[in-house]
């Protein structure tokens, strides 16, 4: 019988995540700012929204790391 295997915190990894949730939050931002007239305010709240979806996905893909 075979032993789980436990995932390893990879930092590059884990960056690489955080990097493309705030580019995809920045980047839907100035989607709607822009359809909205201010791309700046949509880029903002886009960053502002994409931080904490990038470390909950990080959180998700390595929460068996730190256990």
């Amino acid at each position: 019988m075979q032993a789980a295997q436990r995932r390893t915190l990879d930092p590059a990894g884990a960056g690489g995540i955080l990097l493309t949730f705030l580019a995809l939050g920045a980047g839907g931002g100035a989607v709607i700012g822009w359809a909205a007239g201010s791309p700046g305010i949509g880029i903002l709240v886009g960053v502002i929204v994409g931080i904490p979806a990038g470390v909950f996905a990080v959180y998700r893909r390595y929460r068996d790391a730190c256990s």
